[in-house]
């Protein structure tokens, strides 16, 4: 064990601080520790949207937290800045590294030049980055998952729910991880019902414009589709996912989620009843997996993908109206066994 013994910890006291890195973004800590640097584990420095996205940011929390409790070791999660450079992000990592966190990860595929920086600056300190492959280095972990097979079931689901023959995709920025959604979700709608005509979308050229980051946006787009009787509109937008299921409550027309279970979030509490299901990528799973593998000695590296059959990507059954459909239902596992099998072979592009 690189850290202190765990009855030392489970007997320390619990605090709270809030810090403030310089050029870095805000900061929050929180130990289950009396012990300083030895007791550092996990920090997490956030994507565009930052925490409260009800999306891929809080998902990266939710492993955090978990970590935090099982190991009883101080962590930190950094939110990011408006307008900020690669050098921000890369001082960023540089000094929760220096702070003694380990592992630490970028949320999100902006982060590869930062981590790639940061990682050849402190090669004993693992860093992790989630929807990336391209930061190759012996102290990195690739963070990836086959997003494109939760978007077919999405599809699946999309061309068996909707009553008009028109469903929608409102993608958040036109880059290749996007491309993923979009791919997937087609094919899984054509796959089940070629009559069904799918209306896509993306919000923004670069993620600086604020296709993640702008529910506005979102809603607008998402309106635009209902007028042309898209009766269910699948987001991939983080942040700007929360405008489409805005509006698909306002439209009494169905919404499908993106990376959480958006059904289960309580910001979005009062259009659950329009969110189908979800589209889920288990960013928890996987960034709580990265600081086990660190805290049992093992460190992961290179790339870690998640899909189908690792249980890592999914549809979610929180909505009673999905989960009882029992037609539905059996659509949707007969295409993830196909899926699983390599029967059925998703287009990632």
């Amino acid at each position: 064990m690189r850290r202190i013994s765990r009855i030392t910890v489970a007997g320390a006291a619990t605090a709270s601080l809030a810090l403030a890195l310089s050029a870095c973004g805000g900061t929050s800590t929180s130990s289950g520790s009396s012990e300083s640097k030895e007791s550092k584990g996990l920090a997490i420095a956030y994507d565009v949207g930052g925490k409260g996205d009800q999306s891929f940011n809080d998902a990266a929390f939710a492993g955090l937290e978990k970590a935090k409790k099982e190991f009883g070791y101080e962590t930190a999660d950094v939110e990011p800045t408006d307008g900020e450079t690669d050098a921000d992000k890369e001082q960023r990592l540089v000094s929760l590294a220096k702070q003694g966190y380990n592992p630490i990860v970028g949320v999100g595929y902006a982060y590869a030049s930062a981590v790639k920086g940061a990682a050849e600056k402190f090669p004993d300190t693992t860093f992790g980055i989630v929807d990336d492959a391209t930061v190759e280095a012996k102290n990195v972990a690739d963070l990836v998952f086959s997003e494109e097979q939760a978007s077919y079931l999405a599809g699946v689901a999309a061309a068996k729910s909707t009553k008009t023959d028109v469903v929608g995709f409102v993608g958040g920025v036109d880059i290749p991880l996007i491309h993923k959604f979009r791919a997937g979700f087609e094919q899984g709608v054509k796959d089940t019902d070629p009559k069904v005509k799918v209306i896509s979308q993306f919000l923004t050229q670069t993620a600086e414009e604020g296709g993640f980051s702008s529910p506005d946006k979102g809603k607008s787009a998402a309106e635009g589709q209902i007028e042309k009787k898209a009766d269910v509109v699948y987001a991939a937008a983080g942040l700007s996912g929360q405008g489409v299921i805005e509006a698909a409550a306002a439209n009494k027309v169905w919404a499908i989620g993106v990376d959480s279970d958006q059904y289960q979030q309580e910001a979005l509490a009062k259009y659950k009843d329009s969110i189908l299901t979800s589209a889920m990528k288990d960013v928890a799973k996987a960034v709580y997996n990265l600081a086990k593998s660190v805290e049992d000695g093992k460190p992961a590296t290179g790339i870690v993908k998640g899909d189908l059959k690792t249980g890592e990507v999914s549809l979610s059954n929180s909505n009673p109206k999905f989960a009882d459909d029992a037609e539905l239902q059996k659509a949707i596992e007969t295409a993830k066994e196909k899926i699983i099998s390599g029967e059925i072979k998703v287009k990632s592009s």
